[in-house]
């Protein structure tokens, strides 16, 4: 359990510094220059990342039930997975109407991700991985939405700038790259990498 510990804090401790301490990060940047601040970000994610996988793998191996879920919370968790993969398509699709009505789809996947596997583990470790990324995106999505605010209240003063405009096609395209990606994870590459197919529980 130390590993995993480990690695969410420095995992997402180093993806919660907008969250916490904005200002100190926007000072810091000036001070070190662009490149060695996002150098040493990748660096304590990557560890952090390393140590996360670590650390579950271990206590997978020991597992400590906490609850028993039901098999309709797997069925559940299967039909979110859905749209936690097609709001992380949505992230890297510009023009897409998700990514301009809801401003962060990648933060709301993760949010999706983590309350559908929640829904679906009752290990401890499950509970304190997946509790961990849940209340984080929560947290994050907040944080962002509120510089959003502020941003967009800035540009509204400024009359040159237009809000861009959805396209069907981009949304098409989301769409159906977010069911595919959620097929290959679903009846494929879940199995190879966790050993775990979510259809076959």
């Amino acid at each position: 359990m130390a590993w995993l510990i480990l690695g969410l804090v420095l995992f997402v401790g180093s993806h919660s510094v907008r969250i916490f301490a904005d200002d100190w990060r926007s000072r810091t940047i000036e001070a070190w220059g662009e490149k060695a601040f996002k150098g040493l970000y990748a660096v304590l994610s990557l560890v952090g990342f390393y140590a996360l996988i670590v650390g579950y793998a271990e206590v997978r191996m020991q597992p400590i039930v906490i609850w028993q879920p039901p098999i309709a919370t797997r069925h559940i968790s299967v039909l979110l997975m859905l749209f936690a993969s097609i709001l992380m398509v949505a992230a890297y699709i510009p023009g897409n109407h998700l990514k301009l009505r809801m401003g962060h789809p990648m933060v709301l996947s993760v949010k999706v991700w983590a309350l559908a596997h929640l829904l679906s583990n009752g290990n401890l470790a499950d509970l304190v991985l997946f509790g961990t990324f849940l209340v984080w995106s929560v947290l994050n999505f907040k944080s962002a939405r509120a510089r959003d605010r502020i941003k967009a209240a800035a540009q509204t003063m400024d009359e040159s700038l237009q809000a861009p405009k959805a396209k069907l096609s981009a949304t098409l395209i989301t769409l159906v790259g977010g069911a595919l990606l959620w097929a290959g994870i679903t009846f494929y590459l879940h199995a190879l990498v966790v050993g775990i197919s979510p259809m076959g529980r």
